[in-house]
């Protein structure tokens, strides 16, 4: 398993590379349904009763959450890795996400008909962001794509140091993306422009994708380490080693930090200070993010 759960109310949602999306019992974690997909890396995303999720052949699909019933699908020319978002009007609501075959699609939830799709330059493997009737995607053409939702038309790209395998995390007028060029991105959407860039020492490839309080900027790297990062200065806060990479993605609960690394540990940090709280030893290896409600954190492993 290296998809992300999505939990709502009493059921967690989650593919498996088992050609399965499944739905799981929150409390039991009794098999509710489980529906033959291709290969799932992408986390589900829920909405209005439906499931969406893409697989690795390149199928995304709208299912309903109650009892896994297909409602529709539609083919890209490439895998899918990363989750959808959702966007539009009452009456005219979309989907948004992107494929390897270097496109990012719009799509009418409804009926899964395109409304619109933009074609970028290189693999789209992150999910796209919305606010303010925008879309903002990071991909392999080492461009972060600011579109306009309504019709898909490009407002700006502006120019990465390197491509980009996670989703931008959006927070109070900035975005925050790392890069396959061993570097986190602050990026002003009002400027348009690069704020600052965070290289540490030992620096290797970013995967994972942010998660940003008002004061830091929590990711981790591919040199074992989750890095904590001054959300205005663009400075080191804190680090902390691991024994394994991190292309999980942390989550942020009031002030701890839940992450996985390859090396089959779950971590809790202290948020402000980066200190272990508690480590917990699942599995073979972790990649895909935890996923926390209801007072429970659910993460899959990759045995």
């Amino acid at each position: 398993i290296e998809s992300t759960a999505a939990i709502v109310k009493d059921t967690v949602y989650i593919g498996c590379f088992d050609d399965h999306l499944h739905a799981f019992d929150l409390a039991t974690g009794k098999p509710r349904w489980k529906l033959k997909t291709g290969g799932i890396k992408a986390a589900p995303s829920v909405y209005e009763g439906k499931v969406f999720v893409g697989d690795e052949d390149g199928m995304f699909w709208c299912v309903d959450a109650a009892t896994g019933k297909k409602l529709w699908d539609y083919e890209t020319n490439g895998e899918i890795t990363g989750g959808a978002n959702f966007a539009g009007s009452p009456e005219a609501k979309t989907v948004i996400f992107g494929s390897h075959d270097s496109t990012l699609y719009c799509l009418s939830i409804k009926k899964g008909e395109v409304v619109w799709k933009v074609k970028t330059e290189g693999p789209v493997n992150g999910s796209a962001s919305v606010s303010d009737g925008r879309t903002f995607v990071a991909g392999c053409d080492s461009h972060l794509h600011i579109i306009e939702v309504k019709n898909g038309k490009t407002e700006a790209k502006i120019e990465l140091s390197g491509q980009a395998a996670a989703t931008a995390a959006l927070h109070a007028g900035k975005l925050y993306v790392g890069n396959m060029n061993c570097e986190v991105q602050g990026i002003d959407l009002k400027k348009k422009d690069v704020q600052w860039s965070y290289t540490p020492k030992k620096a290797q490839a970013f995967y994972s994708s942010a998660a940003v309080t008002d004061k830091l900027v929590v990711v981790g790297g591919r040199d074992r380490t989750m890095h904590a990062i001054d959300r205005e200065k663009g400075t080191k806060a804190w680090i902390f080693p691991t024994d394994g990479r991190v292309d999980c993605s942390p989550v942020i609960v009031g002030n701890r930090v839940y992450f996985g690394a390859t090396d089959g540990v779950l971590y809790v940090l202290d948020l402000n200070t980066g200190k272990e709280v508690q480590s917990l030893p699942l599995g073979e290896g972790i990649t895909g993010s935890p996923a926390v409600a209801h007072g429970c954190v659910v993460i899959g492993t990759t045995d």
